[in-house]
């Protein structure tokens, strides 16, 4: 072959290896650019969550730097419908979410909202489907106690007649709560909660008796429904009832409308959350349920019929910013607990339902929020008369219980506190009688060392001693006349406490 020919031959050659590099260089790129587009994709997904935070009751921060207290204002999910990454420490099965336990079992925000609650974080990714998320919360009190008349200390958070004398005072452990949710999928959650309150069970005894020392299933539901997917829910299982709003504005001290109206019962509920609209539908065990509810079933309190129910509808309107809106609602049960006849007992048989029904209505602008809620039953409580001279002269009365407040938070030098004063009153008797009611004011403040952990202070002024059993007289043991109840009592408590969630 000549050189012209070799040439001419290297030269064809030439842009066929020229090829071949070009081609096995731009390879070796695509492999590398792909293993640093996942590498910076891993990156982005650990990034997002730790920044994504557990459920969203409030901003990362106040605007000042300070890590917010939770707004324990709103208790309905937002329309975002773009989930985040999956947040809350822990690997594999368990994980822990701390403002979500925070949120979920917070006693001053109402029950009705803690199941939204949880399809919110469910539509937010902050809940790992097929994980099993475990919550807790601790809150410890101090406080002394004064009243005008011995034993008749008219704190609404302790049970009455559980001290002595014109004075008390402790450093108590006042409830420990523990909670599991089970994400089990996209469409379907479990929610039980365990809780030990000494001071409030309904035990015989003192707040050291075995019997008021248990541990026990506050509430437990099975819960169906994705946020993302559909605007509908449903649950069974031990709920709190959706009547009325029955939150406080105080860090503490729950309202006169709550230790009134608040029910527990066991039951199956159906919801509808969409643009700021809440509705609320729940088939009530009849007879008498665990507080706040009763109707009679073949004349006796067995729960063993599904014949109560509760409605609730709100709607909550934006006013331009997450912080700025007005909500208004209401709600209906077919059957209270105020039904009972004379004598009144607790769990009592009724002859016939007492209904109820309530409007409520909250503003929050900024960091203030007004709160104000009215509740009153259909009926009189036939166990309001006691036909025993010369009590007689007082006639039965309807149940009401309204209750006004508002909060206000600020951080100043990035630290973040809630102001907030309160006041709520029971009406359980007719005009001068003796078991009239009782009403409270309670001023607060709060100071979120984090989120999740809250210090608080609160000075309580209640004027009245009303409790509910044998309200009216006929305390058993006792002439039919001899009255627990009056107007005249005045108590003041103040505390302080700290309430701990994980």
């Amino acid at each position: 072959m000549g050189a012209g020919s070799a040439l001419v031959l290297a030269l064809a050659a030439a842009p066929a290896a020229v090829h071949a590099q070009t081609v096995e260089a731009l390879s070796r790129r695509l492999d590398q650019l792909e293993r640093e587009n996942q590498e910076m994709r891993r990156q982005i997904q650990v990034l997002m969550a730790e920044k994504a935070g557990p459920v969203r009751t409030a901003p990362a921060s106040d605007g000042e730097g300070a890590p917010a207290a939770p707004d324990l204002t709103q208790g309905v999910p937002t329309d975002q419908t773009e989930p985040a990454a999956a947040s809350g420490q822990g690997s594999g099965f368990m994980g822990v979410n701390s403002a979500y336990g925070f949120a979920m079992l917070d006693p001053t925000t109402a029950g009705k909202s803690k199941p939204l609650t949880l399809l919110d974080a469910k539509r937010r990714g902050e809940l790992g489907v097929g994980k099993v998320y475990l919550s807790g919360a601790v809150t410890a009190i101090a406080d002394y106690q004064h009243t005008s008349h011995a034993g008749k200390l008219a704190y609404l958070m302790r049970q009455p007649g559980n001290a002595p004398g014109e004075t008390a005072s402790e450093a108590a452990l006042h409830t420990v709560q523990l909670a599991l949710t089970a994400n089990l999928n996209r469409w379907l959650s479990a929610y039980a909660e365990l809780q030990y309150d000494p001071e409030q069970s309904f035990g015989a005894g003192t707040i050291t008796d075995l019997s008021r020392n248990e541990l026990s299933v506050r509430k437990a539901y099975i819960l169906i429904g994705d946020l993302s997917a559909a605007p509908v829910y449903a649950m069974i299982g031990k709920i709190e009832s959706p009547f009325g709003q029955t939150d406080s504005v105080s860090p503490f001290s729950l309202s006169s409308g709550w230790h009134a109206f608040a029910g527990l019962s066991y039951g199956a509920l159906v919801g509808y959350s969409k643009g700021g609209l809440n509705l609320q539908a729940e088939a009530v065990q009849g007879g008498a349920e665990f507080r706040g509810l009763n109707t009679p079933v073949d004349g006796s309190a067995t729960p063993s019929r599904l014949n109560n129910y509760v409605l609730d509808a709100s709607y909550r309107l934006q006013m331009g910013r997450p912080d700025r809106w007005v909500m208004a609602g209401g709600s209906y049960e077919r059957g209270s607990s105020y039904c009972q006849p004379f004598p009144i007992q607790h769990f009592g048989a009724c002859q016939s339902a007492n209904p109820a029904w309530a409007g409520y209505g909250a503003l929050r602008w900024g960091g203030l929020t007004l709160r104000g809620e009215y509740m009153k039953t259909a009926h009189v409580w036939p166990g309001t008369f006691n036909p025993n001279p010369p009590l007689d002269t007082f006639r039965a009365s309807n149940v009401t219980a309204f209750d006004v407040g508002g909060q206000y938070r600020f951080a100043p030098r990035g630290r973040s506190f809630v102001l907030s004063l309160d006041y709520s009153e029971l009406i359980a008797g007719p005009r001068h009688s003796p078991w009239r009611g009782q009403n409270q004011v309670v001023a607060g403040i709060a100071y979120f060392l984090q989120p999740n952990v809250k210090l608080f202070s609160e000075a309580v002024f209640i004027h009245g001693y009303t409790p509910l059993q044998f309200l009216s007289g006929g305390v058993t043991d006792r002439p039919p006349t001899f009255l627990l109840s009056t107007t005249q009592a005045s108590s003041q408590v103040f505390l302080t406490g700290v309430n701990a969630a994980f």
